[in-house]
Order: C-alpha cells, then sequence, then structure tokens
C-alpha cells in the first residue's frame, strides 16, 4: 500500500485529499507546513507528497528542495490555486513531478497520483 504526505495549511483541503486518497486505500499521512513536512518525510518515507505552495512558516517549494536535498528520487506533486504559473514553474524546476490547480477535480488527484506511483 503506498504512503502519500499531504501537506497544507488548510485543514479542510488535508481532509478533502485524505477522502480521495483513502477511498483508493492508500494510506495518508498529514502535515499543515513546510516544516512539518520534511519532518513527516524523514520520519515514514511516503512514496509521494502532494504539497501546497503557499503556507505559513515554510512554503511548499522551500520544503520541496529541502525533501530533494535529502532525497534527489522524492516525488513531490505541488497543488497550486490559479494565476500561480510562475510559482508552478519554479516548482517544476525545483524537481516537482507535477501539479494539480485547486480547486482539484478528485479524477484528477487520483490520475496524478496513479502516474506518479507507476
Amino acid at each position: 500500500m503506498a504512503r502519500i504526505l499531504v501537506v497544507d495549511d488548510a485543514a479542510f483541503m488535508r481532509m478533502r485529499l485524505k477522502t480521495v486518497l483513502g477511498e483508493q486505500g492508500w494510506e495518508v499521512l498529514e502535515a499543515s507546513n513546510g516544516v512539518e513536512a520534511i519532518q513527516m518525510y524523514e520520519q515514514h518515507k511516503p512514496d509521494l507528497v502532494m504539497m501546497d505552495i503557499t503556507m505559513p512558516e515554510m512554503d511548499g517549494l522551500t520544503a520541496l528542495r529541502a525533501i530533494r536535498e535529502k532525497d534527489p528520487n522524492a516525488k513531490v506533486v505541488m497543488c497550486s490555486a490559479l494565476g500561480q504559473e510562475s510559482t508552478v514553474i519554479e516548482a517544476i524546476k525545483s524537481g516537482a513531478k507535477d501539479f494539480i490547480v485547486k480547486p482539484f477535480q478528485p479524477e484528477r488527484v487520483v490520475d496524478t497520483v496513479k502516474k506518479q506511483l507507476g
């Protein structure tokens, strides 16, 4: 069973993703900011990280770079609101594997995760 770390400062977004991913039988871990994301990644070595870009304490791009530094093979999918195209491009350059736009369609989330998990 794949383990997925969902990182978002909005509890309702984590809950929505947890529901969508849980229905597929995947184990879901949660973090509410970039600092927690790095700690959770080191502790649990998830198969995939779904990370929001805009968060307090440490944003998603900074956390993405830190995770990829520790594990160059880390699979991270960024979640962004519309209008953050330049940030998404920066995320891809920093090693993000894909991105989904919020508000997201459950099918898109599932397809993206399946693609990344192979």
